[in-house]
């Protein structure tokens, strides 16, 4: 195999990687949703296909996937590079390194992780024998790199790190999503800071839906505005209100956590013109001692509500509850737990994959 040139040194991989995110007002919001999304660029100028993506990461106006490598790139890096790469790595041997599953579960990642090396060493090549969102088992090779080593090297840890993270949560949400049926798993805003876009994308992945991405997208009245309110009904004509005044059309929900505030927010919505579509029942599903549930106060809601608008079921959502959850009559089940306590599925990266297997197999991991 012949050399190749390495357009990225160690010390572009340190520069600092900044950002700067414009404050967005209320009208750019309204712009957002029938703009082109950042991220779709982000890739392009990457050299990564988007079209080519299984599945698409969500939209957002701001944020970068290519500056979020970069950010994790430069983390490693810092302002001197790979020490020991540099000190025991010929700087023109190439090498091929096999992508190895090191436990069952949803790979996800696959287009971030192509994505990271790119960034690393464009000359290198990166193949697949599957996609995102397939099922891998211990001991697999799923693909490979291959071209320089220490760039090989340099960018091992950045695409792993993001291959886990993903490919845990797209394994959780596949189970739970699963389970829920026929409603629809939804994650929230308890995401890893700076990787929203990433955790939101590896739901995706597994089968779930997007919650809404932020701040700016959706209007969510939980319990804290509805208490400055001064009441469900308060809080609705206050959007309402603020949506009008603004131009704004965006979906709006509603948090109610007693029978009381459905009725509330029923009546409200019988007696005025409302831009209302979802109401979420917080918490109203109920832990026994046994380790069961009870849903009978949330299927009584989901019968006062009568399908005038989507409902969410929040709170005391796990694997062994979701299936009686989802049997409700929800139209979503809404579970933080699939990105802020998830596990990361086991993935290496290996330039000797034999031996890797060996030890595997000693550890009971291959």
């Amino acid at each position: 195999m012949s050399a190749m040139s390495v357009q990225t040194q160690p010390e572009a991989l340190a520069s600092s990687c900044t950002r700067r995110f414009n404050r967005r007002t209320v009208v750019s919001i309204q712009r957002w949703i029938v703009r082109m999304s950042a991220t779709k660029s982000a890739t392009q100028k990457s050299g990564i296909s988007y079209d080519s993506m299984v599945v698409k990461p969500p939209l957002h106006p701001t944020y970068d996937l290519k500056e979020v490598v970069k950010l994790a790139l430069a983390e490693d890096a810092a302002d001197r590079g790979d020490v020991t790469s540099m000190a025991t790595i010929p700087s023109e041997m190439e090498v091929e390194a096999h992508f190895l599953a090191k436990e069952d579960g949803i790979v996800a990642g696959i287009a971030l992780a192509e994505l990271v090396f790119h960034e690393v060493d464009p000359s290198l090549k990166v193949k697949w024998s599957l996609k995102d969102g397939d099922y891998v088992h211990r001991g697999l090779k799923f693909g490979k790199v291959y071209g320089r080593a220490y760039s090989v090297v340099v960018g091992e840890r950045v695409a792993l790190n993001f291959m886990q993270r993903m490919s845990g949560i797209a394994t959780i949400t596949k189970a739970m999503a699963d389970a829920a049926h026929p409603a629809l798993i939804l994650e929230t805003r308890k995401t890893a800071p700076g990787l929203r876009l990433v955790d939101k994308w590896a739901v995706l992945i597994g089968g779930g839906r997007n919650h809404r991405m932020g701040l700016f997208d959706m209007v969510l009245i939980k319990d804290n505005h509805i208490s400055i309110a001064g009441g469900v009904s308060n809080a609705l004509k206050s959007v309402d209100s603020y949506l009008e005044q603004n131009n704004l059309k965006i979906e709006v929900e509603v948090e109610t956590r007693t029978l009381e505030e459905v009725k509330e927010a029923l009546d409200y919505a019988t007696q005025t013109t409302t831009s209302l579509t979802r109401i979420m029942l917080d918490n109203m599903v109920v832990p026994l001692t046994n380790g069961d549930v009870d849903v009978s106060m949330l299927k009584e809601a989901v019968t006062l509500i009568n399908g005038r608008f989507e409902t969410e079921a929040s709170g005391n959502v796990t694997l062994e509850t979701v299936h009686k959850i989802g049997g409700t009559g929800v139209t979503f089940v809404s579970s933080g737990a699939l990105t802020h306590s998830v596990k990361a599925l086991d993935i290496s990266l290996k330039i000797d994959t034999e031996l890797a297997l060996q030890v595997g197999r000693r550890t009971k991991r291959a």
